[in-house]
């Protein structure tokens, strides 16, 4: 017990353990667990599963894309914001050499639900409204359980 601990070298690398000898904190949770999950990317989820539930119906989906944006961008001529509405979503028709696209806005359809399972529900309206429009048919063409709880 009287040999004396040589000091540790201090070098330019990385910290192994803080001052108080406790060491670097890791992540809460592993990757592949769902708390991991950032918001955004559960949304991106919700997106993706309600466009998988539709490709089943419609096979042509699979040329259309589908983004998520946080927020609405209207700029240009024509486009105001409106008091009364804010847009959850948005088609982009096809130009040359370009695919189709639907656009989901995140902060909109989460502000206007309050947990996991309105969400879902409320992206898939969105995603079915947005797909009969670019589609040119109606909802319950598209999905025949739109509208229903």
């Amino acid at each position: 017990m009287d040999t004396p601990v040589p000091p540790r070298a201090v070098g330019p690398g990385p910290r192994r353990r803080d001052r108080h000898g406790r060491g670097m904190r890791g992540p809460i949770a592993p990757p592949q667990v769902p708390l991991a999950a950032s918001r955004a990317d559960a949304f991106a989820d919700l997106v993706q599963d309600s466009v998988e539930r539709l490709e089943r119906r419609w096979p042509q989906l699979a040329d259309i894309d589908f983004l998520v944006l946080e927020v609405p961008h209207l700029d240009g001529p024509g486009r105001t914001w409106n008091d009364e509405a804010v847009p959850l979503g948005g088609t982009i028709p096809a130009r040359e050499g370009r695919p189709a696209r639907v656009v989901i806005y995140r902060r909109p359809v989460e502000i206007r639900t309050k947990g996991r399972d309105d969400r879902a529900a409320l992206v898939h309206e969105v995603v079915v409204e947005q797909v009969a429009e670019l589609l040119g048919l109606t909802p319950e063409t598209v999905d025949p359980r739109y509208g229903e709880d």
